[in-house]
């Protein structure tokens, strides 16, 4: 499909780099960049010099990093934004960081997104489910829609798509770090399989899925930690203790610790 539309994408990493690839397929014109680029990129995807020189001449800025530096990345492309553009934070944020990144952005004029990535980027790719609010959610949506991209509109309130990302996690990255230790418990005492008939009997009798929360939170621990730091912050913002989600965090600490 040829068209006109500019994608910038800052943030290669697995996410980053599937979404750049696959938009870039699409005919879209794709500018990206990332301090460690490690992945393979299409052919047709403009690497750019900075965060900044990406996103330039691009009609929508795509900020698909660690929430620990999407302000360092709004701060610096924040000289290259105008009411013309439209900015989609993607990264793992409480509602309150979503919020003040868009004040941080606010004297550009730019359409500002809240954009919540509410699933495995593989295997769907692009075609991942979205929620998306903020006062350009719905210009986000009327340009992207001719691509078949699966994107929920909430409203245009930043905060109310991460919001939902978040209370989301405390349940399927606390299912995850309960599976984690009872298969370890389970090992430890060599009654493994008794151990996996009782999640199963819990999670409708699906083995496969088991392995499937256990290997997601091996090869996503250092990402799914940030996370659940932003599901504390959010829950702390609320005066509410984080007992649970804590755990969950430490779980994925330990993880990470681990495959060190």
């Amino acid at each position: 499909m040829n068209n006109n539309l500019h994608i910038a994408v800052l943030g290669l990493g697995e996410a980053g780099s599937i979404f750049a690839n696959e938009l870039a397929a699409m005919g879209i014109t794709v500018s990206g960049w990332d301090p460690l680029p490690i992945r393979k990129l299409h052919e047709n995807i403009r690497f750019a010099k900075s965060n900044r020189d990406a996103a330039k001449e691009a009609d929508i800025i795509l900020s698909v990093n660690l929430s620990a530096v999407s302000e360092v990345v709004a701060k610096e492309v924040l000289p290259v934004l105008t009411d013309k553009k439209i900015y989609a934070d993607m990264n793992t944020s409480s509602p309150q960081q979503k919020i003040s990144i868009e004040c941080l952005l606010q004297s550009s004029g730019v359409q500002f997104v809240d954009m919540a990535i509410m699933a495995p980027v593989p295997p769907k790719g692009i075609k991942t489910s979205f929620l998306i609010s903020g006062n350009g959610a719905a210009l986000l949506k009327e340009q992207l829609d001719k691509y078949d991209l699966n994107i929920e509109l909430l409203s245009n309130k930043t905060g109310d798509a991460s919001t939902r990302k978040l209370l989301r996690s405390i349940v399927y990255k606390g299912i995850a770090a309960v599976i984690c230790e009872a298969i370890e418990a389970g090992k430890a005492f060599e009654l493994e399989q008794y151990i996996r008939e009782q999640i199963s009997s819990v999670i409708g009798g699906n083995n496969a899925l088991i392995d499937r929360f256990i290997e997601g939170s091996k090869t996503h621990a250092e990402r799914r930690i940030h996370e659940m730091e932003a599901v504390v912050q959010m829950l702390e913002e609320k005066k509410m203790q984080s007992i649970m989600s804590g755990a969950t965090k430490q779980n994925l600490i330990n993880i990470l610790n681990y495959k060190k």
